[in-house]
């Protein structure tokens, strides 16, 4: 049941990255940087996308995806539709190996050392999920900077998870 809790929770922030994207009325935008704030949005869109492909897709589901973390921060003026393709793709690889996981899985070592300490694979799922969720914030507010837009895009919308009873 954690294992498909977490996958609605990235999937559904994954889905309000890709509205994030398309709120850009200037895909320009995307790349700006703002004073104070070294990650334009774009970068943050490739760099959450990267980072889910590696750990969840590639770590824990054997896609192997390659990924460049330099080139996450480092690329500037990829095209909105490469960005919205990328996440597209996250979400596709997300959902195929959360739904592969069972439960079982989450009380086990994360298969690859991250951080130089040895951490269960679901305290890393969910350390993943909130990443997800402070970029995409961050992300929020840029655009807003830039665009002057005070218009939701419905982030982290609690009617997007699962309302089904707990099962006892």
């Amino acid at each position: 049941m954690l294992t498909a809790s977490l996958a609605r929770v990235i999937a559904r922030d994954l889905r309000a990255l890709r509205r994030e994207v398309e709120a850009y009325a200037d895909e320009r935008d995307l790349w700006r940087v703002v004073p104070g704030i070294t990650n334009p949005g774009g970068a943050l869109a490739l760099h959450l996308a990267g980072n889910l492909q590696h750990f969840v897709g590639a770590v824990v589901g054997g896609t192997g995806y390659v990924r460049d973390r330099a080139a996450e921060f480092h690329r500037r003026d990829v095209p909105r539709s490469q960005l919205l393709r990328q996440v597209d793709e996250t979400l596709v690889a997300v959902e195929r190996t959360l739904a592969a996981l069972g439960e079982d899985a989450l009380a086990r070592p994360f298969p690859q050392p991250h951080g130089g300490a040895p951490v269960t694979t679901g305290a890393f799922l969910l350390h993943l999920a909130t990443h997800l969720t402070y970029h995409l914030g961050q992300i929020d507010y840029h655009r807003r900077m830039l665009t002057g837009q005070a218009g939701q895009i419905r982030a982290v919308a609690v009617d997007e998870l699962d309302r089904s009873p707990p099962v006892p």
